[in-house]
């Protein structure tokens, strides 16, 4: 018996097979069970088939976010969003704003914030205490999740009171006068602040979480690879979910493995694969080669403007490498954040040393790279995991962001080369890194073919000769999305899970601002409505 029939005008099933004037997709039990033109596919119905028609929309394949943090996104995503600030004149109107918002409460919290908006001054907490005065306690957490800025009372209730840097770029700012700057670099010196937050209760995490995923699957997302498990009640808030229902999306988790990760506990991540819920599994591992370049925590081949980005946040960097030696003979995938090009390079020549043949393995970010190590990348059957709204809406063409310059000029033309990489044969999958960005798969194809913000016009493109076609683009959060993680899926086939979209318009036809725009009208997992 056929549970459901969707139908459309077209059907994109992003396989060979598919036969000519396909429009229509049969469920049953969960499950695909035929693709195909209506006339063909309606004779299969009977009595208790739901019919389903949206006479001008377009079937796809689900989308795959495939770079997210929707968890630990809990715990960045609280109090003002300054996602749209690009002046220091709007981050102190922003914060005047939000601090009328947030009158009652003791803490001031925001998040988003991109450094060029601080127009060449030195990140610190000087607008936080204009506004809010430096004895309310106070929390920004940048826009990359890397650094975060602290009131001078956050930082006495977090107990540093002393500027510090460690070997890999870490630590807390300290200007030319020995005084703390309210700057925190990487995530162990953020956390000495964000562990004296107000907490959050457990049902409030389970009704964001559940918000969060239901406004994924609104944009047409039915899976998320989840690139950490760094939440202690991770896997209890998705337990709390499914104890009562299901997954709005499917999650596959990578929880990290860092320099301090003990033999005891590699043992136990690898024994940990496998485990999770009806729709959600942990599978792979999460590394860190280095940080960020607004940071000064990329490991670069020679320093940038400021004389940093020369070291790993791996020491000795073999260690890293062992590891991942270690993961690949146990069969389990790893991803790696990799964001300089000395980085870049190196986790690449790491992963191609590897026995052929394997799990595959992930490069995260890749925003600098050199070509030979793009065609590396290609040759090695390595997966490129990559955002492209990173470049959008964060680089600008005349090199004036913090990005740019910090680079130069060099380096900067390399910005996010997402067509070379693709174009080496390398399988590209797309995502957000949410919530270093929206993630909204619509915006960030947009932008991944115009190589712009496409939101702002008349915004100009950054390397417009790295711009994806329209399939390479629905390919990235389809059919290679589900390659970077070892599988064949992302395609609307006979058997396959079934996960679909139905939108209001052609995304292999419409131009990037016309994808700006499209609606989802329905979203199913495993033949469900999740949206719609």
């Amino acid at each position: 018996m056929v549970d459901t029939i969707v139908i459309g005008a077209r059907v994109h099933a992003l396989a060979p097979e598919t036969p000519e004037g396909a429009d229509a997709v049969a469920i049953t039990a969960g499950r695909i069970s035929a693709v195909g033109p209506r006339s063909e596919i309606l004779p299969l119905a009977d009595a208790g088939t739901e019919l389903i028609t949206h006479p001008t929309a377009t079937i796809i394949p689900g989308l795959v976010d495939a770079h997210s943090h929707p968890i630990y996104s809990l715990g960045i995503t609280r109090g003002l969003s300054l996602t749209g600030v690009h002046t220091y004149a709007e981050l102190v109107a922003a914060l005047e704003r939000g601090r009328d918002d947030q009158s009652d409460e003791e803490w001031f919290l925001a998040w988003g914030l991109d450094p060029t908006a601080f127009e060449g001054r030195p990140i610190s907490n000087a607008a936080l205490h204009e506004v809010l005065g430096a004895d309310r306690p106070a929390y920004i957490t940048m826009f990359d999740a890397h650094s975060g800025i602290a009131s001078a009372a956050a930082l006495a209730r977090a107990g540093i009171d002393t500027p510090v840097t460690h070997p890999d770029g870490s630590g807390a700012a300290g200007d030319e006068q020995g005084e703390l700057t309210g700057h925190l670099i990487e995530f162990p010196t953020m956390e000495i602040v964000e562990r004296v937050l107000p907490a959050l209760g457990f049902a409030d995490r389970v009704a964001q979480l559940q918000r969060v995923l239901s406004d994924m699957a609104a944009v047409g997302i039915t899976a998320a690879h989840v690139m950490d498990l760094q939440d202690a009640d991770a896997l209890d808030l998705l337990a709390a979910i499914e104890a009562t229902g299901e997954l709005p999306v499917r999650l596959r988790i990578s929880p990290w493995v860092t320099p301090e990760t003990t033999d005891e506990e590699v043992a136990e991540l690898i024994a940990m694969q496998g485990r999770g819920g009806r729709r959600y599994r942990i599978e792979g591992v999460k590394f860190f080669i280095d940080g960020t370049v607004e940071g000064g925590t990329a490991w670069l081949s020679r320093p940038d403007a400021e004389g940093e980005g020369l070291a790993s946040a791996w020491t000795p960097a073999e260690a890293y490498a062992e590891r991942v030696r270690q993961f690949d003979h146990a069969g389990v995938p790893t991803a790696t954040h990799a964001i300089g090009e000395q980085g870049i390079r190196f986790v690449a020549e790491t992963l191609a040393a590897l026995p052929r043949g394997g799990v595959p393995h992930r490069i995260e970010h890749i925003e600098s790279v050199e070509d030979d190590v793009i065609a590396l990348i290609g040759a090695s059957g390595i997966v490129a995991s990559m955002q492209p709204t990173h470049c959008t809406h964060h680089v600008r063409q005349d090199g004036s962001d913090d990005w740019s310059r910090r680079l130069g000029a060099e380096r900067a033309a390399r910005a996010w080369r997402t067509a070379d990489v693709r174009r080496s044969g390398a399988v590209l999958a797309l995502g957000s890194d949410w919530p270093v960005a929206a993630f909204d798969p619509w915006e960030i194809m947009a932008d991944a073919q115009g190589r712009r913000r496409v939101a702002a016009p008349g915004s100009a493109p950054v390397r417009p000769d790295q711009a994806l076609t329209a399939r390479e683009a629905l390919e990235g959060y389809t059919t290679h999305a589900h390659r970077a993680a070892g599988s064949d899926g992302g395609r609307l086939v006979p058997g396959a899970p079934a996960d679909l979209v139905v939108v209001d318009r052609d995304p292999l036809a419409a131009s990037p601002e016309e994808i700006l725009g499209a609606r989802v009208l329905l979203t199913l997992v495993d033949g469900v409505p999740t949206h719609g």
